[in-house]
């Protein structure tokens, strides 16, 4: 169990880090297309959301295959909080913008930070209690189709609110 604690706290980091510096990539790498797959190319929160999704898939793959021996619920666990993850963000955004009228800097980090580590405690207790064990194949398909509509509509967004960038708007 302390070695899953310690994955668990690697990976809160992990994705805490690589995913604020993410935030940049697309702008640093000159607004290569690739970059602009896996990273925010605008300001929306559908495109914020890769923030976490991507780093934790990245880490979802070192995870899994050293500790699935020992803790063979990690699989599903991981899928179901990258899920949870993914919609805590908007969740969390629209709700705190929907009563203050506007967004806050430190609150939209406070939303990134909030959703990883709640995604990770998820994670950990999922794998304990293997509560999706029987969901596995599907959670994990899931989690390709919205890999696929995050690259799909990072350069063809439908028209509507989540997609929007607001920096955009005039």
């Amino acid at each position: 169990m302390k070695q899953l604690k310690s994955y668990i706290l690697t990976g809160t980091v992990f994705v805490l880090i690589l995913g604020s510096l993410s935030h940049f990539f697309y702008e640093w790498s000159g607004s290569n297309f690739i970059v602009g797959l896996l990273s925010p190319v605008n300001e929306s929160t559908w495109e914020h959301i890769k923030l976490l999704y991507f780093p934790m898939l990245l880490y979802s793959l070192i995870a899994i295959p050293t500790q699935k021996s020992d803790y063979p619920c990690i699989t599903s666990a991981f899928a179901a909080g990258i899920l949870i993850g993914v919609l805590l963000i908007p969740v969390l955004f629209y709700t705190y913008t929907g009563i203050l009228g506007y967004n806050v800097l430190a609150l939209d980090i406070g939303t990134f930070v909030l959703s990883v580590v709640l995604s990770f405690y998820f994670i950990y207790r999922f794998t304990l209690t293997c509560r999706f064990q029987n969901f596995a194949c599907l959670l994990w398909i899931v989690i390709c189709l919205l890999g696929i509509s995050f690259m799909m509509f990072s350069y063809c967004p439908p028209d509507i609110g989540l997609f929007a960038d607001p920096t955009a708007i005039s």
